[in-house]
């Protein structure tokens, strides 16, 4: 099992900045892949950006130059910075790991955050 806790949410202006952390306990070892995912009021939850062991990285379209995750394998943490935050970037932000690359296993329980436009 693999427990997972987001934070750094919360309300910022457009045009601002966040960063989101996660930290990861348990069985790390069967880990590959983290990610970040959102959920907006009333659409469906969609992938932000994932990272896997090796620092490969993909991201949404959406969030392409804007966005950046990162992992520290040391400390069992992935990163989310945010920048030039627009009020479609609004959501649930989750937190997820996968033991391969697409399928996430486990999930956090989401950190807030609303953009004010």
């Amino acid at each position: 099992q693999v427990q997972l806790v987001e934070s750094g949410g919360g309300l910022v202006q457009a045009g601002g900045s966040l960063r989101l952390s996660c930290a990861a306990s348990g069985s790390m070892g069967s880990v590959n892949t983290m990610g970040w995912y959102r959920q907006a009021p009333g659409k469906q939850r969609e992938l932000v950006a994932r990272i896997n062991r090796s620092g490969h990285r993909i991201y949404a379209d959406s969030v392409k130059g804007r966005f950046t995750i990162s992992r520290d394998n040391a400390k069992n943490t992935v990163y989310l910075q945010m920048n030039s935050l627009n009020a479609e970037d609004t959501g649930v932000y989750y937190c997820a790991a996968s033991r391969g690359t697409t399928f996430f296993d486990y999930w956090g329980q989401g950190t807030q955050v609303i953009v004010s436009s």
